[in-house]
Formats: structure tokens, sequence, C-alpha cells
């Protein structure tokens, strides 16, 4: 029994691997399919050492299936032609070393971005392109450009600094100190005349990781800003249409307050139905930029409390900025969701109480119709019953005739002294006749009628 209880319990592992009897690994199970995308998700966007002076280009892409398809070919032959290896059908991710330089790419749920970052003379101008970036004639963008960021990483007290930060236009100009005062961070949220944003860091006292850390931090804050205001211009085309169908409900509920009869009713009806698929339409239409704009919203705030910012110079902090205009915007969104949603149920309940109405007239035109019905049933029953009357009559007619021609067939026979006449015969059967054909008639009535009521 000691020899069972060995067998069974669980062998002490090594930290190489094996257990304490040898060297054996434990077995390998069949994995589920998105295990390693679950695992591997962990350490998609790492942040990577940065040392500087140091320089950033990223560019977003809007990009459907099709597209990223290409992009995904064309991105492994130039991988191919500077012989390194491209990216695999479902990765997500891939990066790319160019010497001292570094390539990325990214695909995310609507768009893909390219982010090369570069070492950075700091002495040279700051509105030349920098040297060496892919973003040339050869490059193929995989769809229509949202994102465009420069984000320059110089020392604070450097000439480098204080030239890129004199350029940033001072009525929209954001500064603040990150990590502790490690870091400053500038920007004016516009673009310049390459058509890029322009991010400023100022190293005080970062180290490697830390420095990776918030160049990253900044350039998804931006993206995701730039994505998140997509739901905005979402919001204006709908906004308008939204507010003719509050018109027409409106229109509809006081046409309601008046109108009489089934044909009115159905017709307010027909136009509440006509209202209530025009909104179902543009929220359908809607529903995916709006919810996505507030996904990227949470990213947004998520960055900018991770960034943990301190005021400097009596400028604005990045939070404080965004939240004077991009908290706006996307309030402007989540008014226009809340407004269809709220629509909705009223369309719903107008639907409901015109539909009750509708159902009503309805009933009360068919007891009317019922009522027409059984009147007419009644007006049957009686033609039915005088019918019968005059079938009994006419019938015993016939039989009452069929006795008299028997008695007079009789009279020429042996029994004719013994039989009145064929008058007298005839009349004495009449009573008997008229009684005996009721009653077959009745009895046949009633026959049919207790087979009517059995099925």
């Amino acid at each position: 029994m000691a020899n069972r209880d060995e067998e069974l319990a669980p062998q002490a592992v090594r930290a190489d691997g094996g257990d304490r009897h040898g060297s054996e690994r434990l077995p390998a199970f069949a994995a589920h399919p998105a295990r390693d995308l679950v695992l591997g998700e962990v350490h998609a966007r790492p942040f990577h050492p940065l040392a500087g002076p140091r320089v950033f280009l990223r560019y977003g892409f809007v990009v459907d299936e099709a597209s990223v398809e290409r992009d995904r070919e064309w991105f492994s032959g130039y991988c191919r032609s500077i012989g390194m290896p491209g990216p695999a059908a479902a990765e997500r991710h891939h990066l790319l070393r160019l010497g001292e330089a570094v390539l990325r790419r990214e695909r995310h749920g609507e768009f893909i971005t390219y982010t090369w970052d570069g070492p950075l003379d700091a002495a040279a101008n700051g509105e030349v392109p920098p040297e060496g970036h892919p973003f040339g004639a050869r490059f193929q963008a995989p769809g229509p450009l949202m994102v465009a960021i420069r984000c320059d990483f110089v020392p604070a007290a450097s000439a480098a600094f204080e030239t890129r930060f004199e350029r940033f236009d001072q009525a929209s100009l954001s500064v603040a100190e990150t990590d502790g005062g490690a870091a400053v961070i500038a920007t004016d949220f516009r673009q310049d005349r390459d058509g890029l944003t322009r991010l400023l860091v100022g190293d005080q006292s970062l180290n490697a990781v830390q420095a990776g850390a918030l160049t990253q931090r900044l350039l998804e804050l931006e993206t995701y800003r730039t994505f998140a205001m997509l739901g905005l211009a979402e919001a204006n085309r709908q906004a308008p249409r939204v507010s003719e169908i509050e018109a027409g409900l409106l229109a509809i509920t006081e046409r309601m307050r008046a109108s009489v009869g089934l044909d009115a009713n159905r017709l307010l009806l027909d136009e509440l139905t006509r209202l209530a698929a025009d909104l179902e339409a543009g929220a359908a239409a809607s529903a995916y930029r709006l919810g996505a704009s507030r996904a990227y919203y949470q990213i947004v705030k998520q960055r900018l409390e991770v960034l943990g910012e301190h005021p400097r110079g009596g400028y604005f902090t990045f939070t404080q900025f965004l939240n004077r205009r991009l908290a706006p915007a996307m309030r402007t969104c989540e008014t226009l969701d809340e407004r269809q949603a709220n629509l909705s149920r009223k369309l719903a309940r107008a639907a409901t109480l015109l539909r009750t109405r509708v159902d009503v007239e309805l009933q009360e035109q068919n007891r009317t119709q019922l009522e027409a019905i059984n009147h007419r049933a009644r007006l049957q029953l009686r033609l039915q019953q005088t019918v019968e009357g005059l079938s009994v009559a006419a019938i015993s007619y016939y039989v009452v005739g069929l006795i008299a021609y028997l008695v007079k067939g009789m009279k020429s026979g042996p029994l004719a002294t013994f039989l009145p006449s064929p008058e007298v015969m005839a009349g004495a059967s009449v009573p008997v006749v008229l009684a005996a054909v009721y009653l077959v008639v009745r009895r046949i009535r009633r026959h049919h009628g207790d087979a009517d009521g059995r099925e």
C-alpha cells in the first residue's frame, strides 16, 4: 500500500525541469488554440530601454481585413529585401532592427501603426526630417492616414530642448514634469508643416527603462487620443438625423391625441415604425464607432494617470488640456448614444400605445362583424325552420297522394267491399302522415346537430 501511495504522490520538480529521481520533464498537454495569443499579449508591447538623444516617428493607418493582408505581404517583402525575417500570418507585432534604429509594426483592431526610432543629432535643426527613416517613396501606406507623430527625446538642459520648445504654439502649449521630476514633456497638439504632431521629452534624470516607458506612453496617448476623436465625427453626422426623428416623434404623439378611427391609427403606426427603423439603422451604424471611442478614451485616461504629471511653469498639464478639449467631445458622443437609447425607448412606448389602440379598434370591429353574422345566422335559422315546415307539408302531401293511389288500386280487388272510399282514407291518413314526417325530419335534424357538436 505504501508503494502505491508513492506512485500516486506528486514528484518534486527541480528548477531545471527534472524531478528528484531523474531529468524527466512534465508531459506536454494539448494546448488551447488561443493560449499563445493570451500569454503573448502580456508581452506584446514591451518597454525598450532608451538612451538619448533619440527621435521617434509614428504613423497610424485605418485598415480593413483585405488591406491588413496586403500590408503584411508588402512588409514581409520589405523585411526579406534587407535580409530579415518578416511577420507570420497571425503575428500582430513585429520588430525590425535597422542598425541603430528600430522599426516596429503593430496591428490593432482597426488600424496599423509603424513606429521608427533612431539616433537624433541634437545639433541638427528640429524641422528637418531625421535621417534614415523608412517612410520615403518606398514605403507603402496600408490605408488612410490617421496618426502622425514625431517625438524628440533630448536632455532637458540642452540647447536642442530650448530650440524645439520655443517652436510650440504658446496658446495651446502643455508642459508637465513626470516620473517625480525626472523628465519634462511638452506639446501643443498641433501639426507641423509635415502634418506631424510634435512631442518633446526633456531628460533630467531618467534611467533607460523609464525613458523607454515614458516615450511609449506618450506615443500611445497621442495615438488613442486621435482615434477617440473619430467618435465626434460620427456623433456630428448622426445628430441631425436624431433631431429629425425626435421632432417626428413629437409630431406623431401630438396627432395621437386627436386621432380617431382604425385607419388613422394605422397610418400613425406606420409612420412611427418608419421612424424607429431609421433610428435603429443609425444606431447600428454608429454603435461600433461610439463604442470604440469610449474604449480609446479610457485608454487615454489610463495613460494620463500613469504619467503622474506635475505642473511646470504655469502651463497646462496634458491632463488639464485634454480634459478641456477631449472630454467635451467624448461627452458629445455619450450624449448622442444616450439620446439614441432614450429615443428608442420612447418610440417603443408610443408604438405599443398605438398598437393597443389598433388592437382595441380591431376587436370592436370584429365584435360588430360577429353581431352581424349572428343576426344573419338567426335569419337563416328562421328561414330554415320555415323551409322545414314547408318540406313537412310537401312530403306529407305526396305521401297522402300515394296512400290515395294505393286505396284506389285496392278498391278494384276483393277487399273493395271492406275499404272506405279513397277520399276518406286520404283524409284520415293526413294527421298520421304529418306527425310521422315531422318526427322523421326532427330526428334527422337532431342527428346532424349532434354530429356537428362532436366535430
